[in-house]
């Protein structure tokens, strides 16, 4: 931009969303999600009731559920089997000589 008035004005515009809380950021992506991406940052600008939500919704996604311990021990618990008297035991023997 060459002209003065026109740096003046967008400094001018910059610091009017910085007084509102924006920011200007650049995000990386695939170009099929470009429109996703902005309808997503729109919505989270109007800092309203249904933005809130959207920035839970998407903050829950995004961080996960913490691993929860005991997982294995309550599918095993779960499972089919139980109850199932099975013989689980190995034989001892060594097995049939091969002659390699």
């Amino acid at each position: 931009m060459g002209n003065t008035s026109q740096k003046r004005a967008l400094q001018t515009y910059r610091s009017r969303l910085t007084a509102r809380g924006m920011a200007r950021f650049e995000v990386l992506g695939l170009d099929t999600d470009r429109d996703l991406i902005r309808s997503l940052a729109r919505r989270l600008a109007e800092d309203g009731p249904e933005a809130a939500r959207v920035r839970e919704i998407v903050s829950r996604t995004i961080a996960g559920e913490p691993p929860r311990k005991g997982g294995i021990l309550r599918a095993l618990r779960r499972s089919p089997l139980v109850g199932a008297d099975l013989d689980l035991a190995r034989s001892g023997d060594a097995g049939r000589k091969v002659d390699l």
